[in-house]
């Protein structure tokens, strides 16, 4: 992988983290907290996209819109899962086990069905990566940790679905990054409006703007940034190498764990994390 490539990742990573940490401490309407960070995406990053299609003079087509809805009905599908999955476990449970369970899925499915071959460095990089983020998420078996591993692994399997078809769109649908997230998220609207008006027991959303203000705005502009510029990686190198060495991210969110959530275990999680650096130096060397 290159430098750059592998820059672009170790800055989302720390994003993605970030923006994490922010949405575990959300309680209360789920549905509601991802409609106002998706509108804050699309309020926020909505002009700059129009401002990098005309400055560029980017001719959109049908394959932006293509492109955008699948992954919009992708990401919703993550989205819900994901909050599900911080409704019930540990921050250190189920975002290791997400980001972990992604990668691996993404990778096999690369090299087995795109036809992508790393070298034997970077596949055994890859396997540290998991290796670390299993000694990370397991070791406990009560019932909380079998909810919270069961919504992890469901949502590695939806990061594994949005991963390669975004690669597939930036790479050979032609779809620019920036605008391609950008109208994703607004397509994500219609979707998530609907589900909002059939919530079984609503809460007001300007009561959970209020109460979730803070959260909504980092997620809202800090996801979209990571993510633009994995999608950048994702044109620089091969899927397979780019989407283990997000789990980098891994890394931060043990430290965020232990320091900030004072979560159990920081002994093994820390050990867990410096496997996956060492995976992730792997892959860049591979």
């Amino acid at each position: 992988m290159s430098g750059t490539a592998l820059a672009l990742v170790l800055t989302a990573a720390v994003l993605h983290a970030t923006w994490n940490l922010a949405a575990k401490g959300v309680t209360g309407d789920r549905v509601a907290f991802i409609w106002l960070y998706v509108v804050t995406t699309v309020v926020c990053w909505g002009p700059v996209a129009v401002v990098w299609v005309v400055a560029r003079d980017e001719s959109p087509d049908r394959w932006w819109l293509l492109g955008a809805a699948v992954t919009a009905v992708l990401h919703i599908g993550y989205q819900l899962v994901l909050q599900r999955g911080y409704a019930e476990g540990d921050l250190n449970l189920v975002y290791p086990l997400a980001r972990g369970s992604g990668p691996l899925l993404t990778f096999v499915v690369a090299v087995a069905l795109l036809g992508q071959r790393p070298g034997p460095v970077a596949a055994l990089g890859v396997l540290a990566v998991v290796a670390g983020v299993l000694l990370i998420a397991l070791g406990r078996s009560h019932h909380r940790v079998r909810a919270g591993v069961t919504w992890g692994l469901l949502t590695g399997a939806t990061i594994a679905s949005y991963t390669l078809w975004d690669s597939l769109s930036v790479n050979h649908l032609g779809v620019p990054p920036l605008p391609y997230f950008v109208l994703s998220a607004a397509l994500q609207l219609p979707w998530l409006t609907v589900l909002l008006a059939r919530r079984r027991e609503p809460q007001p959303l300007d009561e959970v703007w209020r109460a979730t203000r803070r959260p909504v705005l980092v997620v809202g502009i800090l996801s979209p940034l990571a993510y633009i510029l994995v999608l950048r990686a994702l044109q620089l190198a091969p899927v397979a190498l780019v989407a283990p060495a997000r789990e980098s991210s891994i890394v931060v969110g043990a430290l965020f764990g232990w320091l900030v959530l004072r979560e159990p275990r920081p002994a093994r999680r820390l050990v867990g994390a410096a496997i996956v650096l060492a995976g992730i130096a792997l892959i860049a060397l591979g």
